[in-house]
């Protein structure tokens, strides 16, 4: 399959995010967001992201062009299984951050430490 469009990404993206239930989007003020960039952490691809800012709120990046590195050969349902992953996966960060946790993070750190030490 030929990889989405941005448009087409933007379009499964938002079927995704519209299944979330309001109540847990409450304090998401800067609600989810599509750079065409991509986004790089050393050898690893970034697809979402989380931020939190003084000024700007909370609010989720997605980036499309990790996307297309990461799946650009695969079929539709791979795309539509890994936004909905990442969806996810930055809503618990959303979620854990409105309730002062950080399991996640701590969960990620670890992984990347054996990560690099597996090199």
């Amino acid at each position: 399959m030929a990889k989405p469009s941005l448009e087409e990404f933007t379009d499964m993206l938002d079927r995704a995010v519209n299944r979330i239930p309001p109540r847990f989007c409450r304090e998401l003020t800067g609600g989810f967001n599509v750079q065409k960039k991509k986004q790089r952490d050393g050898d690893y691809y970034i697809l979402g992201e989380y931020i939190e800012e003084d000024h700007l709120g909370s609010f989720i990046l997605f980036y499309y062009g990790s996307f297309v590195e990461v799946l650009e050969s695969e079929p539709r349902e791979a795309w539509e299984a890994e936004i909905m992953d990442t969806v996810l996966h930055e809503m618990q960060h959303h979620l854990e951050a409105q309730a002062g946790l950080d399991d996640l993070a701590r969960q990620e750190i670890e992984e990347l430490t054996k990560a690099l030490h597996q090199k």
